[in-house]
C-alpha cells in the first residue's frame, strides 16, 4: 500500500524535526562562538574606556580606536586601577573596592560590569555597582565613568573621563540604531570633542550635568561653565538622551569625587 505524506501529520513531524536540528545548531554556535564574542567585548570597552582618556588614533576629522592588538597592553600600562563603588537605591554609597578586591570577590573584571544591568537593580531597589576606571596619562590622573541611556530608537551609551574636579577630559559615545547623519552622529568627533573642558559641577559645587541644548547660546563652545554643548540639528531626541544619561549616571559618583578632594 503507498504510504501517504500529505497529511497535516507529516507537516507538523517535518517542522518539529526542523526546529529540534535548527535549535540545536544555535545552541553550538553559540556556545563555541561565546569565548570569542566576550573577547571581542572585553577588547571593545577597553578601547571605549581608552578613547575617553585621549588613547586613540584619530585624524583631523574622524574618530579612530587605538587597535585592538594595541588596546590591552595600553589599557594595562595607563589604567592604574579599577574601582566599583556600591551604592544603595536611594545613592547611598555602601562600600568602595579597587579591582583587586572586587575581583576576589566576584571572580570578574570591572569593566565587564554590565552598566544597564545594574540600573535595572536599582530600580527594583536593590544595590548598584558603579565601575570607575583610573588612568595616567601624561602626567594626568583621569577618571572615566561608563554611562547608558535611551536615544531616539534604541540604546545610546558613552564613557566620559574627568578630572578630581569633575571636569570633563575626555568622551566618547555610541548607539545601537540611531538615525545615520543625524543622532547617529553621537559618535562623530565634532560631537563628542564639544564635551572636553565642560564642567559637571557649578562653581558652588552642585552637580549640573551637561545639556545638548538645541539653540545654545554658546554655538563655538568657547563657554565651558555654562553646562551646555550644542544639539545636532534634527536629533533632539537622541540629544536628550545623551543630557539624561549624563545628569542621572554620573550623579551618581558626585560622593565618591567628594571623598577624593577631602583625603
Amino acid at each position: 500500500m503507498e504510504k501517504r505524506t500529505d497529511k497535516n501529520i507529516y507537516t507538523i513531524i517535518f517542522a518539529i524535526g526542523m526546529v529540534i536540528v535548527v535549535g540545536a545548531l544555535l545552541a553550538y554556535l553559540a556556545s563555541s562562538l561565546k569565548p570569542r564574542i566576550t573577547e571581542n567585548q572585553r577588547l571593545e570597552k577597553q578601547q571605549n574606556i581608552l578613547y575617553a582618556m585621549g588613547i586613540n588614533e584619530n585624524d583631523e576629522t574622524n574618530a579612530n580606536f587605538i587597535s585592538t592588538d594595541k588596546a590591552p597592553e595600553a589599557f594595562q600600562m595607563n589604567i592604574t586601577d579599577q574601582v566599583v563603588i556600591t551604592i544603595d537605591n536611594t545613592g547611598k554609597v555602601l562600600k568602595t573596592q579597587t579591582r583587586d578586591e572586587y575581583v576576589a570577590e566576584t571572580n570578574q573584571e570591572p569593566y565587564l560590569i554590565d552598566v544597564k544591568k545594574q540600573q535595572n537593580n536599582a530600580k527594583e531597589g536593590q544595590p548598584r555597582k558603579l565601575p570607575l576606571f583610573v588612568g595616567e596619562r601624561d602626567g594626568q590622573t583621569y577618571y572615566v565613568a561608563p554611562i547608558y541611556g535611551k536615544g531616539l530608537w534604541d540604546a545610546i551609551w558613552g564613557y566620559i573621563a574627568m578630572d578630581e574636579n569633575m571636569v570633563v577630559q575626555g568622551a566618547y559615545f555610541d548607539h545601537k540604531a540611531e538615525t545615520p547623519g543625524l543622532g547617529a552622529n553621537i559618535k562623530q568627533r565634532f560631537f563628542m570633542d564639544d564635551f572636553y573642558g565642560e564642567h559637571l559641577l557649578s562653581e558652588s559645587g552642585v552637580f549640573k550635568g551637561i545639556t545638548v541644548a538645541k539653540g545654545n547660546a554658546d554655538p563655538t563652545n568657547k563657554d565651558k561653565k555654562d553646562n551646555e554643548v550644542d544639539a545636532i540639528a534634527g536629533a533632539t531626541i537622541t540629544g536628550d538622551g545623551v543630557s539624561a544619561m549624563i545628569r542621572s549616571d554620573l550623579k551618581l559618583y558626585v560622593p565618591y569625587f567628594k571623598n577624593l578632594k577631602s583625603n
